[in-house]
């Protein structure tokens, strides 16, 4: 699917991503460092329910580089919430591996667990209560954690930031005004300036747009962008909204447990000198081979219990495993 930038509503996606990849080299010391910023390998988590076990994660890989805005989407139960939990050090994973920013969540002590949570990660979650102090300004929220972790320099040099990053997600107009004076998107734009009052390396976002109608998750997202670009900052966004493949420039689909597709999109320069955003799905294939074909298909071609392959010299075959061809009956 191709559609121009301006339809899009992102403003030259180009740009954006090559500035993401320059700060993102610029707080990594170097090119060298840019890949692999979150790892998982077949990551599994188990939950025991009343001698039940449910597996939320059955052998997940994903791997996100340095500097990516990454959208992690899936149905009610698909384990993106259980990923999200983990990623954020708010959960331990059963088995496998799951490695953020050279941290190995599988093997962190209480202390350094702590640690990683305040220091390397940020978090905006769906619910503005949990980002946002009532009886403060959004300047005075955006300072807090940077006086909570005496980071950021004196108060002046702290306000200094909070105003900058304000600035940064078009809500420095309104930094005297507490939350209830703010509409849900300017809470939540608010809430993106506080995630990153400490500079972490990665920013999660929970349903950031869930209580947003279309056109105010628009500029929720536009200010993750901006955040992307212009501090190199790793962002995942977790939803059950399959539209945000409009609004960043990767989509992972989880689904049962494992990912199981990805929606790519790149800028390219038309014919015509202008900018074009190409998107482009992808089947996820792990380490072992297996992948998960798209609901869409399995539906349209009616495919149960088996399939049938066929290798040519360029592209596999799946067929119906109860279809025979007239060469195979006789």
């Amino acid at each position: 699917m191709t559609v121009t930038a301006e339809a899009a509503g992102v403003p030259d996606l180009a740009a954006l991503q090559q500035r993401a990849a320059q700060r993102a080299a610029e707080r990594a010391g170097g090119q060298d460092r840019l890949r692999g910023h979150i790892v998982c390998d077949g990551l599994v988590r188990i939950f025991k329910t009343e001698g039940v076990e449910v597996f939320a994660l059955q052998g997940l890989d994903l791997v996100i580089d340095r500097g990516e805005l990454v959208a992690i989407v899936g149905a009610s139960g698909s384990g993106k919430s259980t990923l999200l939990n983990i990623l954020s050090g708010l959960d331990t994973p059963t088995a496998g591996i799951a490695r953020v920013a050279e941290y190995d969540l599988l093997s962190l002590s209480a202390r350094k667990r702590l640690a990683y949570r305040r220091e390397v990660v940020g978090f905006v979650w769906q619910q503005t209560g949990r980002n946002l102090l009532p009886y403060l300004t959004a300047l005075e929220n955006v300072e807090l954690p940077m006086k909570l972790a005496r980071r950021g320099g004196g108060g002046r040099a702290r306000r200094k930031r909070a105003r900058e990053l304000l600035d940064l997600v078009g809500v420095g107009h309104l930094a005297d005004r507490k939350p209830s004076q703010l509409s849900g998107g300017e809470q939540q734009r608010c809430a993106v300036a506080v995630a990153v009052a400490n500079d972490p390396e990665i920013l999660f976002a929970d349903e950031p747009t869930g209580e947003l109608d279309e056109a105010t998750g628009a500029e929720v997202f536009a200010a993750l962008r901006t955040i992307n670009a212009e501090l190199g900052v790793t962002i995942v966004v977790v939803t059950h909204d399959h539209a945000v493949a409009g609004q960043v420039r990767r989509t992972v689909a989880i689904r049962d447990g494992r990912t199981a597709s990805e929606v790519r999109r790149t800028a390219r320069i038309g014919a015509d000198g202008s900018t074009e955003l190409v998107s482009e799905e992808y089947a996820v294939l792990d380490r072992t081979g297996r992948m998960q074909l798209p609901a869409p298909f399995v539906e349209a071609l009616s495919l149960r219990d088996r399939v049938r392959l066929n290798l040519e010299p360029d592209h596999v075959e799946v067929r119906p495993g109860d279809r025979r061809e007239r060469g195979d009956e006789e």
